[in-house]
Formats: structure tokens, sequence, C-alpha cells
């Protein structure tokens, strides 16, 4: 199994370009099933999840094609399957965003119930609700999702909680529904709006996106796509947070800084000068050591859930007293262990880490547990003294591109070391 080892104590300085984002990519990749018509999107990252997901609509007949940059064309117009098999669907909680547009354009699907990081429940009843409000017939039976319906009808969909996958199942289901499709409590996320104006480019008659509240008019058929994916702002979030912590300077080209807010607001409480132009963002700490920081993570546009980690690791060699308060999974402070293994202060209670920032860490042998996790460790091991090593990296190749060489273009000293 692949490892990481860091060297620490090297400032990150220079200019990075961060990559697509991989939760807008993954569910405009599915959109492709709502069409016969050719689709294409740019701005691809090369990562696990993507050739997972490319893979499973291979599977279902869809013909792929890769351009320059890793650009992916694909053709459904002769979809051989609707099933979603286990094996693909066990290692990516995104493998679900095939059931809408599988149920809206074939009029039933069959889907394994998904995998992922192991960050607490994420279940899948409030997509099973939506579309059974809009008709379907639905049988969770062997770990399967069976779903049938001759043409889904607009409905009312309230959604109980927040969840991002949820509102864009509902939504590209409701593309090829007969009549309007309301979608209460809508999550926010760049990533929805994102998927959104993809569909609206297919055709799709969409308002309200980027609020609570997503109305969908339903149309008889939908075209092709030629789209670009928005900026992963979690990989830029995950590069500003390294640079904070080592006391450095970095550029990122290739973001959307208005999709990051609340981390850039949290940065700034740190002590962090902040400067963004339209596509840009740069972080200079001036040498100085971060101040701690509380968070509490929220949907957005509050604070991401996915950042949690990282600030957990800048709360750990922070001045003074973080504390961190996850309210959106119940599982996601596994990697306090590790970072208690290189020295850190930290304490659990409940939902909430106290972390008392110290002024060294040092370095250890650590394992990811999860994707963000994976990040978080490797921003420890940025900063820890002597030879860091991080187990367990699959996980960080779902969701960074090339992390290993980028941090190096800033001045890491970071390499993958062969599987043993």
């Amino acid at each position: 199994m692949a490892r990481i080892e860091i060297e620490g104590g090297r400032t990150l300085e220079g200019t990075v370009e961060v990559s697509g984002a991989k939760n807008a990519v993954l569910p405009i990749l599915m959109a492709s099933l709502l069409t016969d018509q050719p689709c294409r999107l740019a701005g691809v990252p090369h990562l696990k999840d993507v050739t997972t997901t490319i893979e499973l609509l291979g599977q279902m007949g869809v013909e792929i094609s890769l351009g320059e940059g890793f650009e992916v064309g694909m053709d459904a117009s002769h979809l051989s399957t609707q099933i979603a098999p286990y094996e693909l669907v066990k290692t990516m909680r995104a493998s679900i965003l095939v059931l809408g547009p599988l149920l809206a354009r074939a009029g039933e699907a069959q889907v394994s119930l998904p995998g992922g990081c192991a960050i607490g429940a994420r279940p899948v009843n409030l997509h099973l609700k939506g579309l059974a409000a809009m008709g379907a017939e639905i049988d969770v039976d062997s770990g399967y999702i069976h779903a049938k319906a001759k043409r889904l009808k607009g409905a009312r969909v309230v959604m109980e909680g927040v969840t991002v996958t949820g509102t864009e199942n509902i939504l590209m289901a409701a593309t090829l529904a007969e009549g309007q499709t309301i979608i209460e409590n809508a999550a926010q996320e760049p990533e929805v709006v994102d998927l959104a104006e993809c569909l609206i480019q297919m055709g799709a008659k969409i308002s309200g996106h980027g609020s609570t509240r997503i109305v969908v008019d339903g149309v008889d058929a939908l075209a092709g796509y030629d789209h670009r994916v928005i900026p992963d702002r979690i990989e830029a979030g995950t590069f500003l947070v390294g640079a904070a912590m080592t006391g450095g300077r970095v550029k990122l080209v290739n973001v959307r800084p208005d999709t990051l807010d609340a981390v850039v607001d949290k940065l700034r409480e740190a002590g962090a000068k902040i400067s963004e132009g339209p596509d840009w963002i740069e972080l200079d700490m001036a040498g100085k050591r971060p101040k701690a920081v509380n968070i509490s993570t929220a949907p957005y546009p509050g604070f991401p859930t996915d950042m949690q980690a990282q600030f957990t690791a800048l709360n750990a060699v922070a001045d003074g007293t973080g504390v961190v308060t996850e309210t959106v999974f119940e599982n996601r402070f596994m990697h306090i262990l590790e970072l208690q293994r290189l020295g850190a202060d930290m304490q659990i209670e409940g939902n909430t880490v106290i972390i008392r920032g110290r002024d060294r860490l040092t370095a250890a042998p650590m394992m990811a547990t999860d994707l963000r996790a994976s990040a978080c460790l490797v921003l420890a091991g940025l900063v820890a003294e002597g030879t860091s090593v991080v187990d367990r990296v699959y996980h960080i190749d779902r969701g960074y591109e090339n992390i290993e060489e980028k941090l190096g273009q800033l001045g890491a000293v970071i390499r993958r070391l062969p599987v043993s």
C-alpha cells in the first residue's frame, strides 16, 4: 500500500494551479446519462473517483473518449444496462448519483448501496424519499436500490436535511419529469450551482439554484453539453492552510475566490494577509505563526466540513487555543488520534475538539482514515520536526490531483514511497 513521506520544516512559497472540482465533476459526468447526445467536460482532474466514475459509465454502455488535459467526451446514446454494480459503487459515495439520471431517462435503475469514506452515516433515504414523491416505485433488497417509473412526475420535494448529493440526484431527475418540481431546503454549494448551469446548457429549465429553493420545469428531452468544471475550492483551501501553517506565501491560480469566503475569513483571523483577483488568490503569512481560530462546520455558505481536518492541523501549531465543532458528520475526528502521535494537544468532547496549539510537533508515522484526513496529516507533516510517513494514501488520490508534485512546486520535500 502506497505511503507519502514528508520532511518537515520547509516553508511553502510559490505559485500553483488548482485542479477542477471533484465534487462538481462527478455529478456532471453522471448527467451525461440524461441525454442521447454527445457531451464534453473540460478541466477534469485525474483522480481515483473520476476514473471509477468513468469506468462505471463505460460499463453501462456509455462511449468514453479522453482528450488533451484529461478532457472527457461521453456518448450515452446506446445504454446497455441500468445496473450500477457493487464492485464499483462500494468505493465511492457519489455513485448514487447515477440513480436519478437513469430513472429519469430509462425508467429504471438498479444501484448498489454506496460506500466511500468512513466519516459517519450518510444515508440515501433522502434521495429515495424525493424520487418516491415524484412517483418512483422503490425497493431496497440484497444491498441494491431498485427503482422504476414510466415517467417521473413533478412534485414538491422537501429535504429533511441539507444534502448535496440528494439535491443533485433530485435536480437531475426533475429535468425530465413531467411538470414542475420544487426542491425545498436544497443544498447551495457551488458544485450544485455548477451542475445546474450545465443542465441549463443542455436545455433544462431551472431557477433558484444557489438558494434553498430550486424550481425545475421538466422537458421531454435534453441535448448534450460542452462544459468546463469549476475549480476545486477544497484543494485551494488546503494549499492556503498549508501556506499559513508553514509561515509561507502562496499564490493559487485557476481559483474562484468567491467560493472560499468562509475559509478566507478564518485564515485572516489566523493572521494571514490575503489578496485576490477574479481567478487567483494569494496568502502571505510573512513567516509568522498562525493564531488559533474557532470553527463550526455548516452547509454552504457556512464553514465547509471538508476543511475541518485541515484547520484542526493548523490549530495544532497555532498560538492559543482553538475549538473545532463538527456538525455535519458524526465521525469525522479520526485524524485527531493521528495528530496526537505528532505531539498535538487535542481533547475530544462529543462533536467538539479543543486544541491547544504547540510551537513544536515531532515527526511520526501516521495512517490516513479518509480523504480530508489524509490532507490534514500531510499538512501536519510539513511542520513536524523530522520525517513523517502517511500510510494508506489511496484516500488522498480520491480527491487531490498530484498533491506531492504540487506541494513540491511550493518547496515541500515530499515523495511517494512505492508499495512495499
